[in-house]
């Protein structure tokens, strides 16, 4: 079985750093988009934009002393990513999802995980598990507020990949939809006002996230599916835990029907 703790060579790197043709590494400078964007992104997760809250492009565009252009398509990037939606003729605001479709994309996000799995273990190749032991180990030393919104980041890609992997494009669609109406970004910036709950959390996301895929690196179907199970119903205590948002039947009966 592969070793979670060892990072492959040649594993995908991050978005702001290429590999130089001479061997050398470098950094892409961001673009102007993309820090706006990330300024945005770390802005709601930390609170500072409510739920439903307009985000006005010019009066963004004063406060940042940048024109309008980055911050428009900045504002794209924060709709395409899931914290944000854009409503006709009136602009864009911060997602407000109900309770029934929080508990909804819960409830899906459970089974299309678990059926992603059964189908990527028989044929997941080496590559590929060792792009998500390198996400995994990315996330090993991100443990302060100031890492929550590269950790989102990094924990969104790491369950894309994951339905990915199982070869059916439909059902990346339909986990694609769903990730983008589970409010995982609310619990991060619960996290955000509660700090001191920040190591033991993540450190346990980790762990959850290195049984995943050392079990699909064993080809262990049946263990790879229980630990997904197990990692999204302790998703499941967090809404109730955090934002009082309750699930209508226990994750324990979810699980026996996953497995069934």
């Amino acid at each position: 079985m592969m070793n979670i703790h060892q990072i492959p060579e040649h594993a995908p790197v991050r978005a702001n750093h290429i590999d130089d043709p001479n061997g050398e590494e470098s950094f892409q400078k961001k673009s102007l988009r993309d820090e706006v964007f990330e300024l945005l992104h770390r802005r709601v997760i930390a609170g500072k934009y409510a739920p439903g809250e307009w985000l006005r492009q010019e009066d963004i565009s004063q406060q940042l002393g940048v024109s309008q252009t980055p911050v428009r398509e900045a504002l794209y990037l924060l709709v395409a990513s899931g914290l944000a939606e854009r409503i006709p003729y009136r602009g864009v605001r911060v997602l407000q999802p109900t309770n029934s479709e929080i508990l909804d994309a819960y409830t899906l996000r459970m089974e299309l995980e678990s059926l992603a799995v059964r189908l990527a273990v028989p044929q997941v190749t080496p590559q590929q598990i060792e792009a998500l032991i390198y996400l995994v180990e990315q996330t090993r030393e991100l443990t302060r507020l100031d890492d929550i919104s590269t950790l989102r980041q990094l924990n969104r890609e790491f369950h894309t990949r994951l339905v990915s992997y199982s070869g059916n494009s439909l059902l990346s669609k339909l986990y694609e939809m769903v990730a983008n109406s589970f409010p995982d970004w609310l619990l991060y910036e619960y996290l955000f006002r509660h700090p001191e709950l920040l190591p033991a959390i993540l450190m346990q996301e980790y762990q959850e996230h290195k049984m995943i895929v050392e079990a699909i690196a064993a080809r262990n179907a049946q263990d790879a599916i229980r630990h997904v199970i197990t990692h999204i119903s302790n998703i499941g205590n967090e809404l109730e835990t955090y934002l009082g948002i309750t699930p209508e039947t226990t994750n324990e009966d979810k699980s026996q029907g996953i497995q069934t």
